[in-house]
C-alpha cells in the first residue's frame, strides 16, 4: 500500500500542548486581604499555594476513576508538575494510555468555601492555636462564685461588726462621742442630798458615792474629772450636804466647802444591817467600834423585846451634840423607829411582825411595788406555803451585802433561822431598816392574788408578780435572758 494511503496522520504533540497553553486565558489576579502571608514552608503555605493554583486554572483534566479528587494534594502536585514540564520541543509525544486533553466549554467553577477556597485562606479558617469565647453558661457560673464569694466576705464584716457593737458599744459610743453626756449641764442642781465620805476614800469611791446618791450624772464622771485637771485633793471623812444633778466641778467645790460638812452626823441606808452601819458610826463620830458593840448587844435596854436590834435602826441622817456616847447614838435610832410605827398604826405588840416584813419588803422591792410585795407575803403566810425570799437566805447565810441579788445554792439550803427556803414563815428578825414606805406596806398591803414575783430588769426595777407558777415561770425566763444580755449588771458572781 502506498505510504502516503497506509500512514496514519502525524500530529506533533508539542506543537498541540504548544498552541493549547498559549490560548489560555490570563489568570484573576487575586489580592489577599489577610494581614500578613503564611509563613514559608507552613501548612497554611501550602493549602495556600494549592487553592491559588486550583482557582487560576480555567479547565480541568479528566482524571481516571484511580486517580485523586480535584483540587486534593496529589491533583495540586500533577498540575504544578505540568506547569513546569518543558514545552515546544519537536519529537515529545505524550505517552501511550494517558488522557486525551479536553477543552471545557464553561470556566471551571470556583469551589466552596468548606472545600478550601480563599475564604478559608484568608477569613474562614482560624488556626489552632487560635483562643476561643468562653461560653456564656461558664461565664455566669463563674460570675455566681464570685458573687457568693464577696456575699461571704461581707457577711463575714457585717457578723464581726454586730459583735463588737453588742460587746463594745458603751465603749465604742464613750470613745466616739456618740453616747449621752456623761455629766450634768450647769444650772440643773436641785434638792438636798446627803453624801458619806469614809476614811481612807479617794477620787474612785467618792465618784461612786456621788453617783449612787445622785449628784452626779454617771458613776465615773467625777473621777475622770479630777484625773483630767489633774486636781489633787485630800477627802475629810464625814457626812456632806450636796444637790441633785450637779455637775462634777460644782460636787468638787461643795466638798471642799467647810459649811457643807455635817459636824457629829452619821447615816443609817434603807436596807442596812447593824453588821454594815456601825463602823461608819464609829468612824465619822471616832468613838471605837467596840463601845457600838456593846451598846447593841442588850435590845432590852431600850426596851425591845426580841433577840436583836436588827431592823430597829431607823435609816436617816443623825447629827449629834460632840461628847454623845454611843449608846445615846443606838437610842435616837430606836426612837425614831417608834416614830415610824405609830404612824404607821401599828398596834403595840405587833411592832417585831411588822418590822419583819417590812424589812424583806425592802430588800426585794422597789417602793413602786411594796405594797405589791407585801401582799405577796400575806398571800404565801395565809396558806403556810414558804416564803422563799432570796434576801432571807443571804442575810443569814452573811452574803446580804454581796452586791448580787442571786443567792448561792448553799445560802438557799443552809439550815438558819433566817432562810425562809428552809423554814416556813418569817424569819426570826428582821433583816435589814426600814423605810417609812416599808413599814406603812407591810401595814396596808395592796390587795391582789398574787404569789410569785420576779425582778425582769435590775436596772429599771421591772418586776413581774404572778398568781400562777406557769407565769412565773414566764417572768424567769425574762429574767434570764435579761441577766444574759447584761453579765455585770448584778444577776449573779
Amino acid at each position: 500500500m502506498p505510504e502516503r494511503e497506509s500512514a496514519s496522520p502525524r500530529h506533533d504533540a508539542d506543537d498541540r500542548l504548544g498552541d493549547l497553553f498559549e490560548n489560555l486565558p490570563a489568570p484573576a489576579e487575586h489580592v489577599p486581604q489577610a494581614d500578613s502571608a503564611p509563613a514559608p514552608g507552613s501548612r497554611r503555605a501550602a493549602r495556600a499555594a494549592a487553592q491559588a493554583a486550583t482557582a487560576s486554572e480555567p479547565f480541568a483534566f479528566p482524571q481516571a476513576a484511580d486517580q485523586p479528587a480535584a483540587g486534593s494534594a496529589s491533583a495540586s502536585a500533577q498540575a504544578a508538575a505540568a506547569e513546569s514540564a518543558p514545552s515546544g520541543h519537536p519529537g515529545q509525544s505524550i505517552p501511550s494510555g494517558s488522557p486525551a486533553v479536553a477543552v471545557p466549554s464553561e470556566p471551571a467553577q470556583a469551589e466552596p468555601e468548606h472545600a478550601g477556597g480563599l475564604h478559608d485562606l484568608f477569613g474562614g479558617h482560624h488556626d489552632d492555636h487560635e483562643d476561643h469565647a468562653t461560653p456564656k453558661r461558664k461565664r455566669r457560673r463563674g460570675c455566681l462564685i464570685a458573687l457568693i464569694v464577696v456575699l461571704a466576705i461581707l457577711g463575714g464584716i457585717a457578723g464581726a461588726g454586730v459583735w463588737a457593737w453588742n460587746t463594745y458599744s458603751e465603749k465604742i459610743s464613750d470613745l466616739m462621742g456618740w453616747g449621752p453626756p456623761t455629766d450634768w449641764e450647769p444650772g440643773l442642781a436641785t434638792g438636798e442630798v446627803l453624801v458619806t465620805i469614809h476614811e481612807g476614800d479617794t477620787g474612785g469611791p467618792v465618784s461612786s458615792s456621788l453617783f449612787e446618791a445622785g449628784v452626779t450624772r454617771t458613776e465615773d464622771v467625777f473621777y475622770d474629772y479630777l484625773v483630767e485637771e489633774n486636781i489633787a485633793v485630800t477627802f475629810y471623812p464625814g457626812v456632806y450636804r450636796l444637790q441633785e444633778k450637779m455637775t462634777a466641778e460644782a460636787a468638787l467645790e461643795a466638798i471642799k466647802n467647810p459649811e457643807n460638812k455635817l459636824e457629829n452626823s452619821v447615816s443609817v441606808g434603807e436596807g442596812a444591817t447593824i453588821s454594815s452601819s456601825l463602823p461608819e458610826m464609829a468612824e465619822v463620830l471616832g468613838l471605837p467600834l467596840e463601845d457600838f458593840q456593846a451598846a447593841v448587844a442588850d435590845p432590852s435596854v431600850y426596851g425591845v423585846t426580841a433577840q436583836s436590834l436588827e431592823g430597829w435602826l431607823f435609816p436617816a441622817v443623825y447629827t449629834f451634840d460632840p461628847g454623845v456616847t454611843a449608846q445615846q447614838v443606838i437610842q435616837r435610832m430606836v426612837d425614831r423607829t417608834r416614830e415610824s410605827l405609830t404612824e404607821a398604826g401599828v398596834p403595840a405588840g405587833d411592832e417585831q411582825r411588822v418590822l419583819t416584813i417590812a424589812s424583806i419588803v425592802q430588800r426585794e422591792g422597789r417602793t413602786a411595788d411594796f405594797a405589791k410585795v407585801s401582799q405577796v407575803i400575806q398571800n404565801r403566810l395565809d396558806i403556810d406555803m414558804k416564803l422563799q425570799m432570796d434576801s432571807t437566805a443571804q442575810y443569814g447565810y452573811g452574803s446580804l451585802h454581796e452586791g448580787v441579788v442571786s443567792s448561792s445554792a448553799e445560802a438557799l439550803a443552809d439550815p438558819n433561822p433566817w432562810n425562809t427556803y428552809v423554814h416556813t414563815g418569817l424569819p426570826v428578825t428582821p433583816i435589814a431598816s426600814s423605810s417609812d414606805a416599808a413599814i406603812k406596806a407591810a401595814m396596808h398591803p395592796e390587795p391582789g392574788p398574787w404569789l410569785y414575783f420576779v425582778t425582769i430588769n435590775l436596772e429599771t426595777g421591772e418586776t413581774q408578780f404572778s398568781e400562777t407558777y406557769e407565769e412565773h415561770l414566764e417572768g424567769i425566763e425574762k429574767w434570764d435572758a435579761w441577766c444574759k444580755e447584761h453579765p455585770d449588771g448584778g444577776c449573779a458572781k
